[in-house]
């Protein structure tokens, strides 16, 4: 369980590694938590920096969930190695959850981070990357219907564990139980979005595609 434990808290110590507060360090001290939506992902980073900055925000926040999803769990720590008693399902979720969480309250910036959602993604590339193909179509499905990337990916996130629970005959009890509580993550992350679109002043991708253009 001590393996458990060290690797849950190294997750989230990685989570806490916000790329847009990191790549704004690099930049001068741009802090986008006190621009446009306040938020410190990727979607903010685009609307208030530009593509390369939130280009290298996603590859932080991607990265950083594939390294803890897919490398921590069968990484030999010194003085710990590897526990047999550890199923390596449960901790490889366990250590996914703990660098999502992390992004979403980072120890490092006053616990106020992003939504998690690239985070996910790299998450779900180190779990299984075949995950990613349900997840990512119905994010552009939804984003194409509607602009709205808040509900893109709140729809995502739902599609997660119906996907698990669909495709696979006896699904892992670890990951039906991580994607289940990833998607009220994801929705309950969003909230502020939710209660935007009630308002009608969410913020909308106008393209030639929307209906109504």
């Amino acid at each position: 369980m001590l393996e458990l434990g060290i690797k849950s808290l190294l997750g989230y110590l990685l989570g806490s590694l916000m790329g847009s507060l990191i790549v704004g360090q690099l930049r001068g001290g741009v802090d986008i938590r006190t621009q446009g939506s306040g938020n410190a992902g990727g979607t903010n980073a685009l609307r208030t920096q530009g593509k390369l900055f939130a280009l290298c925000v996603m590859l932080i926040d991607v990265g950083k969930g594939a390294l803890a999803a897919g490398w921590f769990p069968d990484l030999a720590i010194p003085g710990i190695g590897i526990d047999a008693g550890v199923d390596r399902q449960w901790l490889t979720v366990a250590c996914a959850s703990a660098v999502i969480l992390g992004h979403v309250y980072p120890l490092w910036f006053g616990f106020r981070g992003g939504k998690g959602a690239a985070t996910l993604v790299g998450a779900l590339l180190g779990i299984q990357p075949a995950l990613l193909i349900p997840v990512l179509l119905v994010w552009l499905v939804v984003l194409l219907l509607t602009g709205y990337v808040g509900l893109a990916t709140m729809c995502a996130g739902v599609a997660l564990p119906v996907y698990v629970c669909a495709t696979e005959p006896v699904p892992p009890p670890a990951l039906v139980t991580f994607s289940v509580l990833i998607a009220v993550f994801v929705v309950f992350t969003h909230r502020s979005n939710i209660a935007r679109m009630f308002q009608g002043s969410e913020h909308r991708a106008r393209k030639p595609w929307l209906p109504g253009r």
